[in-house]
């Protein structure tokens, strides 16, 4: 499968006209003071279902034909594209079946179900999700609609960027994009070279799983060690898949890794300045600007917050520890 196209992520923000939230990009005043720069931050946990994967979920799944939305369909998710393709579903008139790690935060798995969608667990660290999912594909004959190895997928991701670059009043030096499967970035990567090419595109990760950051410096795909943990659920894939994979390596800038700790200061730092709430793996492009990884500096930076599913203990948990952010 090919990349999608520009025209193709045109068409998409067309189709989702009045369906999607189209999300602020937020700036404060003094915090651009404190940093010697402009942060503008693309907040997507204000998206329905709380995450930017609803915009591919839904552009997906309208492109289904009557005979295949009887079908139903089927993905594999830790929570935010599950609730993304359980609205999208339930708006469109189909079924699906989401597969979801059984390690997944209890309050992501709820909504999801709220949302009309059928959950099947599975044990992380034993099984792949791939394997489940075309298990119960033969089975049930869905349709499998994979998180971002999809260009529809990735056409409704890309209207993330194409919307960064209509709101932003002034040129964009740098675009931070939270990271685990690699499909925001590399639709983010695909929209900016043709409308900006000066803007350099940055995928995120968290340290332990820095399987993109690793797969570039060797030039073929590389999976994650097993047994390692993190914070940032939303983006604890396994390895880049192979469409964004060929995608982001031709297009990426680089990629920038962060610590658990410097994006729980992030989300309190996001909370205290700028009032919203962003889940652990939304929270790791802002978590690199405020830790130094990237120079801001006399720059305009977009952070990506790809979203703010993140359950209220865990949240508190977090705001009431000590910040050490800047």
């Amino acid at each position: 499968m090919s990349a999608p196209t520009l025209g193709e992520v045109r068409a998409a923000a067309s189709s989702l006209d009045g369906i999607i939230t189209k999300t602020p990009l937020l700036e404060n005043v003094e915090v651009n003071a404190n940093l010697s720069g402009r942060l503008l931050i693309k907040n997507e946990a204000m998206q329905r279902t709380g995450a930017f994967k609803f915009r591919g979920a839904y552009n997906r799944i309208s492109q289904m034909d009557s005979a295949q939305k009887a079908r139903g369909v089927i993905t594999y998710s830790s929570g935010n594209h599950a609730q993304g393709i359980a609205l999208a579903a339930k708006l469109l008139r189909t079924s699906a079946l989401i597969v979801m790690p059984s390690d997944v935060p209890q309050a992501k798995m709820d909504q999801t179900r709220a949302l009309g969608a059928e959950i099947t667990t599975y044990e992380r660290c034993a099984e792949s999700s791939d394997d489940v999912v075309n298990r119960l594909q033969a089975e049930t004959n869905r349709i499998i609609v994979p998180p971002s190895e999809d260009r529809r997928i990735l056409a409704g991701g890309g209207t993330v960027p194409l919307e960064v670059f209509q709101q932003s009043d002034v040129p964009i030096d740098a675009i931070l994009v939270p990271c685990g499967g690699g499909g925001l970035t590399a639709a983010t990567a695909i929209v900016m070279n043709e409308l900006s090419p000066v803007t350099q595109v940055f995928g995120v990760e968290p340290e332990l799983f820095d399987d993109t950051r690793r797969s570039l410096a060797t030039g073929k795909r590389v999976a994650n060690p097993e047994g390692q943990t993190t914070i940032c659920d939303a983006i604890m894939t396994p390895i880049p898949n192979a469409l964004t994979f060929s995608i982001n390596k031709d297009l990426l800038s680089g990629v920038l890794i962060v610590t658990d700790e410097e994006v729980r200061n992030a989300m309190r730092f996001a909370f205290d300045r700028y009032k919203i709430i962003v889940e652990p793996g939304g929270a790791v492009g802002l978590a690199a600007v405020l830790s130094g990884k990237i120079a801001i500096e006399n720059k305009t930076i977009v952070v990506v917050i790809t979203g703010g599913n993140v359950g209220a203990t865990t949240f508190a948990d977090i705001l009431t520890t000590t910040n050490t952010s800047t």
